[in-house]
């Protein structure tokens, strides 16, 4: 049945003269009437009259609307197919929860919205408004759940915002992205790099990779490399000024440290008698990027704290060595967090997935493969 029924001359007219029943009371003055004569000059002024301010429309996420919505899912449904009967059909629900749904919404709106016969129904003037205005926003509804259905169902695309601490982000994760992006050109990626903890929520981060499991039971945290934390040093370093062969000999050495966003230095770990203890050596140079103290550690300017991955290849090629093993912190573990397992688009499990494999087979524990540097004898002084 044609959703836009017409609408009899007849009808026409007296929707006219249902407007012209609300006109305002002041364009129907009588002719008449004579113009009101001016005020005496003595005479008092008129009091103002104070209109009382206009009330906010309600919001559409207001009690009152969530009746609503139902009823004009079945009003778009009864006008579009012309029936009761056919509409409650197509939504899979009772006629008479049709009926009810409608009658509600014509209770809320004020309008008989349809003409109803044992034959036929039809819309009103009122219900052929309320179905122009409503029926684009309702066809914006049905492609929205259609979009969803394909990201769900279609190969992965659309948005993926992942966060990752600086150092970790530049050595282990922007060398994968161009990798899945081959695979999975439809993913448009962004990476934020920042040193602070996480929020999935606030950030509006799909996934993130950390040190150290978040304390949020609502985030998983899935475990994907050991995290370890390596004293390093140059061998070059090592041979001038020997390595310390406990925590408390960090004193004697020039150390390199971590300015953290707060502006605080970053606190050396260790695990001595085995208890966690932090030491806070003074720093002859300091940097607020891990790459930065890497390469001043490889340059020989002191010993450095670093996480292994980032030491990895230098520790494979001898441009470091690295001490204190026996002192090294309990594994914290690097972790890739996301807020829930139940309806991941695809998008999120194919990354999982991909940073899951490839991250596992970088063999970035290199602390096991690399025993500690026994502490050279220094160059003696020339005299």
């Amino acid at each position: 049945m044609n959703p836009h029924p017409s609408v009899p001359p007849r009808a026409r007219e007296d929707r006219r003269a249902n407007l012209s029943a609300v006109a305002p009371a002041a364009s129907r003055r009588d002719p008449s009437a004579g113009a009101t004569p001016p005020p005496l000059a003595c005479a008092a002024p008129a009091p103002v009259a104070l209109s009382p301010p206009a009330l906010p429309p309600p919001s559409p996420l207001s009690p009152a609307f969530s009746a609503s919505y139902a009823g004009v899912v079945a009003f778009i449904a009864v006008a579009t197919e012309g029936s009761f009967a056919r509409a409650a059909d197509r939504l899979g629900i009772g006629r008479s929860a049709v009926s009810r749904s409608v009658q509600k919404l014509e209770g809320q709106v004020g309008a008989r919205l349809f003409s109803r016969t044992t034959r036929s129904t039809s819309l009103t003037p009122e219900g052929e408004l309320f179905f122009d205005q409503c029926r684009p926003g309702m066809e914006r509804i049905v492609q929205a759940l259609e979009d969803l259905r394909e990201l769900r169902d279609g190969p992965p695309r659309g948005q993926l915002r992942i966060g990752a601490a600086p150092g970790f982000g530049r050595k282990v994760l922007a060398p994968l992205l161009g990798e899945f992006r081959r695979r999975h050109p439809g993913v448009a990626i962004e990476l934020v790099l920042d040193e602070r903890t996480p929020e999935l929520a606030v950030d509006r981060l799909d996934l993130a990779f950390r040190d150290g499991r978040l304390d949020d039971s609502q985030v998983i945290a899935k475990r994907l490399i050991p995290m370890q934390w390596l004293v390093c040093a140059a061998p070059d370093y090592a041979r001038r000024h020997g390595l310390p062969a406990s925590p408390a000999e960090l004193a004697r050495h020039a150390c390199l440290n971590r300015r953290l966003g707060g502006g605080r230095l970053r606190a050396w770990e260790f695990k001595v008698d085995g208890r966690a203890q932090a030491f806070a050596p003074a720093a002859e140079l300091a940097f607020n990027d891990d790459e930065l103290l890497l390469h001043a550690a490889v340059d020989g300017q002191g010993l450095a704290q670093l996480p292994a991955y980032l030491a990895c290849d230098a520790l494979r090629s001898g441009a470091l060595v690295h001490c204190l093993g026996g002192y090294a912190p309990d594994d914290g573990g690097h972790y890739l967090c996301y807020l829930s397992r139940e309806q991941l688009p695809k998008r999120v499990r194919a990354f999982i997935d991909f940073a899951t494999a490839r991250v596992r087979a970088l063999d970035l524990d290199c602390a096991l493969d690399h025993a500690c540097a026994a502490a050279p004898a220094p160059l003696a002084a020339v005299g």
